[in-house]
C-alpha cells in the first residue's frame, strides 16, 4: 500500500499526463474537423456514433452531449451494429466510428458495411495509417503518445482524448447553431439545470396564500395574516398600491422595543420600500437576492401592483438553494 504522500504524488502525475496528451491536441486541429463540423451542420439525418470497449462508453457520451444541444445523434455499439444494429442507420445520416487503433476486428467488419449505404464515416481515431483511418471520410485524432497507465495499457489517455474531441466538436456545433441557454432549457425540463433555465417566479407565487393588511389594521390582524398564510410575512397594501412589508421579524424587533403596543397598527411598524421582484423574472434571480440580502421572502409585483410572496422554501423545494 502507497503512504499518502505517494498517492498524492501519482494523481498528481496522472493528470499532468493527461493533461500533455490533451496539449497535443490542438495540432491536430486541421481542415478535416472544421469540415465533420460543417458536414454536421449542415446534415438533414442524425450523427451515429460507434465504438466497442471503451470507446463505446466514450461514444454514448458524445451523444448524449450533441443530443442536449441541438444536435441530433444516436449511439450504435460497433459489435451489435454487425449483429442487427446497423439497420437504425439511415440514408443521410453521419457515422463517426471511434477506436484507438483503427484495427480492432469488429471495426474491420463494420466499416465496409457503413461504406457500402453510401455514408459518411468519420474516423475518431489514434492511428491514421489503420484500416478505419484509411477507408474514412474524414479523420479526426485522438493519437496519444502512453497512456496514464503505468503499464501502458489501460485506455486513459486515449479515451481523454477522445471524449475532448468530441466535446470540441460540440461546442463547434453549439456555436455554429447560435445554441443559447433558452435552447439549453428545452432539452432540460428537469432536475435543477432546467429549472435555473425556465423556472419563473410567476409559477412559484401563484402557489402560496397572498397575505395583506391594509394601513390601519391593527397589530392583532397583522398577526393573524402573517400567521394564517404561513409564509412570515405580509404586505402593506393602500388603494391596491403596495406600502410596505412587515416580516414575523419586524413584530419580534418591535415587541422586544415597546412596552405598550395595542395601540399600534400597521403603519407604525412596517418597512417601507421592501425588497420586490418583478413578476416576469426568472426563479433563480429570486433565489440569488435573497442570498445576497440574507432575507427569507420576496414580494412579487408588476409596477405598483402587489401580486404574492416567493419564500426561500419554495426555492429549496424546486432545487435553486
Amino acid at each position: 500500500m502507497k503512504n499518502s504522500k505517494e498517492i498524492k504524488a501519482i494523481a498528481i502525475e496522472t493528470l499532468e499526463i493527461e493533461r500533455d496528451s490533451i496539449n497535443k491536441l490542438i495540432e491536430t486541429i486541421d481542415d478535416d474537423f472544421s469540415s465533420v463540423v460543417e458536414e454536421i451542420y449542415r446534415s438533414k439525418g442524425r450523427l451515429v456514433v460507434s465504438g466497442i470497449g471503451k470507446s463505446a462508453i466514450i461514444a454514448q457520451k458524445i451523444v448524449a452531449t450533441l443530443n442536449s444541444t441541438g444536435t441530433p445523434a444516436l449511439f450504435m455499439h460497433a459489435a451489435d451494429a454487425i449483429h442487427g444494429d446497423l439497420g437504425m442507420v439511415q440514408l443521410d445520416d453521419l457515422v463517426i466510428l471511434i477506436s484507438k487503433s483503427g484495427n480492432t476486428p469488429e471495426v474491420k467488419v463494420l466499416v465496409p458495411l457503413i461504406k457500402a449505404l453510401g455514408n459518411t464515416l468519420i474516423a475518431l481515431t489514434g492511428n491514421f495509417d489503420s484500416f478505419l483511418a484509411q477507408q474514412a471520410n474524414y479523420r479526426l485524432s485522438c493519437a496519444v503518445d502512453q497512456e496514464a497507465c503505468p503499464n501502458n495499457l489501460a485506455p486513459t489517455n486515449s479515451t481523454t482524448a477522445q471524449m475532448v474531441m468530441g466535446d470540441a466538436l460540440a461546442v463547434c456545433l453549439i456555436k455554429c447553431r447560435d445554441f443559447d441557454s433558452k435552447d439549453f432549457a428545452k432539452y432540460h425540463p428537469g432536475g435543477a439545470l432546467g429549472k435555473k433555465l425556465y423556472l419563473r417566479v410567476s409559477d412559484l407565487y401563484e402557489q402560496n396564500e397572498k397575505p395583506q393588511v391594509g394601513l390601519g389594521a391593527s397589530l392583532k390582524e397583522v398577526i393573524l395574516e402573517i400567521s394564517s398564510k404561513r409564509l412570515g410575512v405580509t404586505a402593506v397594501v393602500e388603494n391596491d398600491k403596495l406600502m410596505g412589508i412587515i416580516t414575523d421579524g419586524d413584530l419580534r424587533r418591535m415587541l422586544s422595543k415597546e412596552e405598550n403596543f395595542q395601540h399600534l397598527k400597521a403603519k407604525d411598524i412596517l418597512t417601507k420600500n421592501p425588497k420586490t421582484l418583478e413578476d416576469g423574472a426568472m426563479a433563480i434571480e429570486a433565489a440569488t437576492q435573497m442570498k445576497e440580502l440574507n432575507i427569507s421572502q420576496l414580494l412579487i409585483t408588476r409596477g405598483d401592483e402587489y401580486l404574492g410572496v416567493v419564500h426561500f422554501h419554495d426555492l429549496l423545494k424546486e432545487g435553486l438553494i
